[in-house]
Parts: structure tokens; sequence; C-alpha cells
């Protein structure tokens, strides 16, 4: 019976799960190919994340590295929340760069959804 019952709540999770959001001219593959920003790939996709940022909101920390990849840098705040760093131009790592470049923070919660969704 309990067997049973948890294998109903986990096909229940899974069956509640939203799809990935459909990014509009977004090429993942050049996103995720060109890591720190540093060979000028993801400044080309500028304009098409200023415009979508918001289907980022609400997803899952699993769902956001599925969409962009493993994030450049990322860091813990207070209450167990969590920013992930994408950098759009070169960033830190880059050769010949020393400072921060543009980059796209998504900020978590201590649930691990995305709340807030910036470009700075």
């Amino acid at each position: 019976m309990k067997r049973s019952l948890l294998l109903s709540v986990i096909v229940l999770c899974f069956s509640c799960s939203r799809p990935l959001p459909d990014l509009d001219r977004f090429d993942q593959k050049a996103w995720k190919d060109d890591p720190k920003g540093c060979m000028g790939s993801r400044e080309s996709q500028l304009a098409s994340l200023r415009e979508q940022r918001e289907k980022l909101k609400g997803l899952s920390e699993r769902d956001v590295v599925t969409l962009l990849g493993l994030p450049d840098a990322n860091d813990l705040s207070e209450h167990n929340g969590k920013f992930y760093y994408y950098f759009i131009t070169p960033g830190p790592g880059c050769v010949g760069i020393d400072s921060l470049g543009l980059a796209l923070i998504v900020r978590f919660n201590a649930t691990g959804v995305s709340r807030e969704v910036a470009i700075e």
C-alpha cells in the first residue's frame, strides 16, 4: 500500500511539471558553447534575452541549467537563496579580461525556484 502511494505521488509530481519555455531567436547550443562569453556568441543573443527574460521566472534550478547550461559563476545569498551568473560579454576567466562583463543574473529562492532575472 505504501509503495503504491509513493509511486502515485512520484508520477503525479512528474506529470504536473510544466514544460520548458521556448525561447524565440535563442540558440541554446551557441550559448552553451561560449562559456563566460569569451567568444562573443552570447552577446549576439542579448536582444532576444532582454525580451524574453520573464520566461525564465518560475523555473527550477535544473530547468535553468537545462536551458542555459551550467552557470559561469554562482553565489549564495541570505536566507538560502542562490544567484547564477551567465556572462554575456567576456567576463572573468577570459584571456586579457580583468573586469566583470555584462551578465544574465538568475536569483533563486530557498526552494530553488527562479524569482528574479536581470541583465546587468
